[in-house]
């Protein structure tokens, strides 16, 4: 059953509304405004409707109104005036501080139960509709935040992209460059890549970091990234040295993994280097991660990533050791292959690099 509260000094009015509404709702009441005030703090969230008497000793139902408006309560709780005063001044008095509607004394019994009736079913559809409006009106919100997050998270994707862009670029230009200077190349093929948003919310949650543009930017070093496949072991530190070496390039941290293999024999040289790209407005600086290793540690580094990923493989420790075992030999093989060609150019008319 839904509960009213009924304001009335008179006792003898307060006893024929309860009876007449008993059926249908739990009847609150109060003698006065100070009483009231004081059950509406108890029972202002499960109210459905006060009916209220205007003239009262020590507050007033004005006051009582004035007081419901300003915490709020007359927002979802509906007011009834109960009174006998017919002038035209009061209830517009009434009717512009939020009251809902009036019962006149002497009370009917059928025209007091309608009159609550409809006021708390009009309150209750009016409040149906607000919360409906406010919903609609946070899930526009959000819609509105995605795009705006999405539209920020496409065009920091594009200015990656830019970087990497430009780093490829220097890197073609120095092949360029030193196949018309020294009849050969020293890499093989360049191949880039953007994380997938996926990727990238995955790892910032996973290293506890804001999940949020900036946040990819600030944290994250591999978002864009290059790897450089090379001919010779040396050809990569040639080619690392020369990029880093230009105008505009900042080394932010270098891995050598070739000198200082990871436990399982991964070898590969790890540049995160700030790059400029050049927007219609600005110039940034964006970090690119380039990769560089021969064809036979990216030919290893490739199986190695595909075998590791197989799940519930027992005795990791002994298949760890054949990889680093075949990592080695790979290495060896490397300057092996390096020791031949700089034989072949010691040897030959050619110019050795």
């Amino acid at each position: 059953m839904k509960r009213i509260l009924v304001v009335d000094d008179a006792e003898l009015n307060r006893e024929l509304l309860r009876d007449m509404l008993k059926e249908e709702y739990i009847v609150e009441m109060a003698a006065d405004g100070e009483e009231a005030l004081d059950k509406l703090k108890i029972y202002s969230a499960s109210l459905s409707a006060v009916l209220l008497d205007l003239q009262m000793p020590k507050k007033d139902g004005f006051s009582v109104v004035i007081e419901m408006k300003r915490d709020g309560w007359l927002r979802h709780i509906p007011v009834l005036v109960i009174s006998g005063e017919f002038a035209v001044e009061v209830e517009n008095q009434c009717f512009e501080l939020g009251v809902s509607d009036f019962i006149r004394k002497p009370f009917v019994d059928s025209i007091v139960r309608k009159r609550v009736r409809n006021a708390i079913e009009l309150f209750s559809s009016k409040n149906q509709l607000e919360q409906k409006v406010e919903e609609q009106e946070q899930i526009i919100k959000i819609q509105e935040e995605r795009k705006r997050e999405e539209k920020s998270f496409n065009r920091l994707m594009m200015e990656y992209k830019a970087a990497i862009m430009g780093v490829e670029t220097r890197l073609k230009v120095l092949n360029e460059e030193f196949s018309q200077e020294y009849n050969r190349n020293p890499f093989e093929s360049i191949k880039s890549r953007l994380k997938s948003p996926a990727s990238i919310y995955e790892k910032l949650e996973r290293r506890g970091f804001p999940v949020s543009v900036e946040s990819i930017r600030e944290n994250l070093t591999d978002v864009a990234g290059l790897r450089v496949i090379c001919s010779f072991p040396d050809d990569i530190y040639r080619l690392a040295d020369l990029l880093i070496k230009q105008d505009n390039i900042i080394l932010l941290r270098r891995k050598d993994y070739i000198k200082n293999p990871k436990p399982n024999g991964y070898r590969s040289l790890h540049l995160i280097v700030d790059v400029p790209i050049f927007l219609s407005h600005e110039k940034k600086y964006m970090k690119v991660e380039v990769q560089l290793r021969t064809i036979a540690m990216d030919f290893w580094a490739s199986l190695e990533h595909k075998l590791k990923y197989k799940k519930n493989v027992d005795k990791t420790g002994a298949i760890e050791a054949r990889l680093k075992a075949c990592a080695d030999s790979i290495e060896a093989l490397d300057y092996q292959m390096q020791e031949i060609r700089d034989q072949i150019d010691s040897e030959g008319s050619g110019h050795g690099l």
